[in-house]
C-alpha cells in the first residue's frame, strides 16, 4: 500500500505499533539460520581456514590435485578428519584465482554451478584480510566463505514525526528470489572498493540516488546468518547496514532492471508484512529488524525482545 493513498488518520505513530505478538519476527530470523546436519570439510588456503565445503563437492574439486587436495586436519588425527586444502604450489592470490576460476568455468558448464553473476567475491579468513583468492560469487556458498553485503534502509521522516520507508520490488525476472519485496538498495561486496564505496555505487545503479544524497547514507551495524543446504553449500554471510534518511519529495527509480517498482509505506505497515507473512527476500528481512529495534519499533518491554536481538547476529567463526 503506497502511504500516499492512505488517510492521514489510519498511519501509526512511530513508536505506536502494537502488534499481538513478536513471534513472527522470531521466524524470519530462524528461516535464515539453519543448520540441516550436513558434514562440511574446512577449507584450508597457505595455513588458514577460510571455508566449509560438503563432501560431494569436496571430491569434485579434488579430481583437480594440482589445485585441490585433501589432508589430514593434522597429524594423527582420528579418521575422517581431514581437509580440503589449496596446493601450495600456487603462491599467488592471482595464480589460485585463475586456477580456480577455470575450474568454476567448467563447473558453470557442466550444470553444477547455477546463476552465474560474472561477480567475484574474496576469500579471506576475516573481513579486511588480505583475499587469499577470489571466486565467482555464484560458487560462494559452494565453498562456505565469509560472503559480505551491504543493504541500505531508506526512509522518510515527515513532519510529525512519521516514518515511511521505501521498499522496492524484485523483477519477476530475477534468478534469485523473483517478485519478492527488498530493499531500496543492496548489493554484495566485491573486491577492490570499501562498504561505503559500494553503498554509493549501489545507490546510482539500482534506485537513480545520485551521489550527494548517497553519501549521506549512515553505517549502523551489522547482522549475520548461517544458512545450510546440503549440496547447494553454506552460506555464512554478514551485512553492513546503513540507514538513508531521504528527502520527502525524493522518488527512487528503476535502473538496471533488477527492480519492477518502487512503494513508499508507513514503517509500521512493514513491520507487519514481515511479522506475518514471508513477503520480503529472507535476509532482508534481518536488517529491516535490526532497523526496528534501533528506532524503537520494537523494545525492551515487549516479549522475546532479546531473542530477537541476539538472533540478529549469529556467530560465524566456526561451525
Amino acid at each position: 500500500m503506497n502511504a500516499s493513498t492512505v488517510p492521514t488518520e489510519t498511519l501509526q505513530r512511530p513508536h505506536a505499533w502494537a502488534p499481538e505478538s513478536l513471534s513472527g519476527m522470531l521466524e524470519r530470523i530462524k528461516e535464515c539460520n539453519v543448520l540441516d546436519g550436513t558434514r562440511y570439510i574446512p577449507l584450508h588456503v597457505d595455513r588458514q581456514e577460510v571455508g566449509y565445503i560438503c563432501p560431494p563437492f569436496a571430491e569434485k574439486l579434488c579430481k583437480f590435485p594440482d589445485v585441490f587436495n585433501k589432508a589430514e586436519l593434522f597429524s594423527g588425527s582420528p579418521e575422517g578428519q581431514h581437509i580440503v586444502q589449496m596446493s601450495p604450489k600456487l603462491v599467488s592470490a592471482e595464480a589460485r584465482t585463475a586456477a580456480v576460476g577455470k575450474i568454476m568455468q567448467q563447473f558453470r558448464e557442466e550444470g553444477i554451478i547455477t546463476g552465474w553473476r560474472d561477480e567475484l567475491f574474496p576469500v579471506m579468513a576475516a573481513f579486511g584480510d588480505e583475499p587469499v583468492f577470489l571466486v565467482e560469487r555464484a560458487a560462494a556458498s559452494r565453498f562456505g566463505i565469509m560472503a559480505y553485503g551491504v543493504h541500505v534502509n531508506g526512509y522518510v521522516e515527515l513532519p510529525d514525526g512519521r516514518q515511511e520507508m521505501w521498499i522496492a520490488r524484485r523483477s519477476s525476472q530475477k534468478p534469485t528470489w523473483p517478485g519478492l519485496l527488498d530493499h531500496i538498495v543492496a548489493g554484495g561486496q566485491p573486491d577492490g572498493i570499501s562498504p561505503a564505496e559500494n553503498v554509493q555505487k549501489e545507490c546510482g545503479e539500482e534506485a537513480g540516488i545520485p551521489p550527494a544524497l548517497a553519501s549521506q547514507a549512515v553505517a549502523t551495524g551489522v547482522v549475520s546468518y548461517q544458512y545450510s543446504d546440503g549440496e547447494a553449500g553454506l552460506r555464512r554471510d554478514v551485512l553492513f547496514c546503513y540507514d538513508i534518511k531521504l528527502p520527502p519529495d525524493f522518488v527512487p527509480s528503476p535502473q538496471d532492471g533488477e527492480v519492477e517498482a518502487f512503494t513508499r509505506m508507513p514503517v509500521a505497515e512493514v513491520a507487519e508484512i514481515i511479522r506475518t507473512s514471508q513477503d520480503f527476500k529472507p535476509n532482508c528481512n534481518l536488517v529491516i529488524i535490526d532497523f526496528l529495534v534501533r528506532h524503537g519499533y520494537i523494545t525492551p518491554e515487549q516479549p522475546k525482545y532479546l531473542q530477537i536481538v541476539e538472533g540478529l547476529r549469529h556467530s560465524l567463526t566456526k561451525l
